[in-house]
């Protein structure tokens, strides 16, 4: 495995142009997705019918990813995955989505088949009765989402923010993060103050010190922490939050297509292994990609973990604690049970 880059070391990019080109990213993300959502919705339902005919003929997946998931960029990349299902007489169709909200938009109504996100959307999905289940999940990566300060922040710790500033993104995962944190060191919200911002914004709060913390997830934690110097106040470590990423697919084709659903497994797990033990060659060939310097998609690469697995009940049981938060927290308008969701179970 190739060195990777100390966490607290500096990118030598101008700060202006590299904050520029993330969000020229997320711009090109939303034009990029709204056109894709435009052709998808329109062919949804023939595309749909077409992918549930299972090994019966000529079938597509049509898989929605966001260009932050690194792994699928990988794939589309490589065409691995389209290799895999060659065999078994599927093609792939890659739609791209700015964000987890809008990815389970499109589950919900047909346009995709399966697709990739974190924890908070597909609670937020179900709870307004979009249509989806949860059939995989990636390893914990508890160091992919922090709470920083600035390199010279007085704060040392998770019981000085009492009293303070701190932005995040409202029902996120980091949301999440932020609360159990703060348990931990025995405060609750209402001891700070919560300043509620999209991680663009967040990051202007916390650059101009309008914000004394900053709760976020990568790519955008890395790359506060190589262009910034910003210091991690605290992480999901150790045992605090897990950060699952989660396979979630339309009913229907993940329980007719066992054999597409395996083989987007194997190579999954089969690029992961690679991407893993060949960081920097991985962060090389996503970095311009995703329009972001190598060092910070490799920062972020390290923090991840890459073996799909199907959900187990302890997978979901700890969804639902998130759930059980958001709802206690008035972020959602009624309880849900995760469990209606999931689909191949094992102990």
């Amino acid at each position: 495995m190739n060195p990777v880059a100390t966490e607290d070391s500096v990118l030598e990019v101008p700060p202006r142009s590299f904050w520029r080109g993330l969000r020229d990213l997320l711009i090109s993300a939303v034009v990029v997705s709204a056109t894709a959502l435009i052709v998808s919705f329109i062919s949804a339902a023939s595309a749909h019918a077409q992918g549930n005919q299972g090994n019966q003929g000529k079938g597509e997946l049509r898989i929605g990813y966001q260009k932050s998931a690194s792994l699928f960029v990988l794939q589309k990349a490589q065409g691995t995955l389209e290799k895999k299902l060659a065999p078994l007489g599927f093609g792939v169709k890659w739609v791209e989505f700015p964000a987890g909200p809008q990815l389970l938009e499109g589950l919900n109504v047909g346009a995709v088949d399966v697709g990739y996100v974190g924890e908070a959307p597909p609670i937020f999905a179900q709870a307004a009765g979009a249509k989806f289940v949860y059939f995989g999940y990636d390893p914990a990566a508890p160091r992919a989402e922090a709470i920083l300060v600035t390199k010279d922040s007085p704060i040392k710790s998770v019981a000085d923010l009492k009293g303070r500033k701190v932005a995040l993104n409202k029902g996120s995962n980091v949301h999440y993060l932020l609360v159990k944190q703060l348990e931990k060191n025995g405060l609750k919200l209402s001891d700070i103050q919560p300043v509620y911002l999209a991680p663009a914004d967040g990051r202007a709060a916390f650059e101009s010190r309008n914000v004394d913390a900053w709760v976020i997830r990568d790519p955008f934690q890395a790359a506060a922490e190589k262009a910034t110097g910003a210091r991690v106040l605290a992480d999901g470590t150790p045992e605090v939050v897990n950060n699952y990423q989660y396979y979630l697919g339309e009913r229907g084709f993940v329980k007719n297509n066992p054999k597409i659903i395996d083989a987007l497994f194997a190579d999954s797990v089969e690029q992961g292994i690679w991407l893993k033990k060949n960081l920097r060659q991985a962060a090389e060939l996503i970095a311009p990609l995703q329009g972001l310097p190598v060092d910070v998609v490799e920062l972020a690469l390290r923090r991840y973990e890459f073996n799909v697995k199907p959900i187990t009940p302890a997978v979901a049981a700890d969804q639902q604690k998130i759930a059980d938060t958001f709802f206690a927290l008035k972020l959602i308008p009624k309880p849900i049970k995760v469990s209606d969701a999931v689909v191949t179970a094992q102990p």
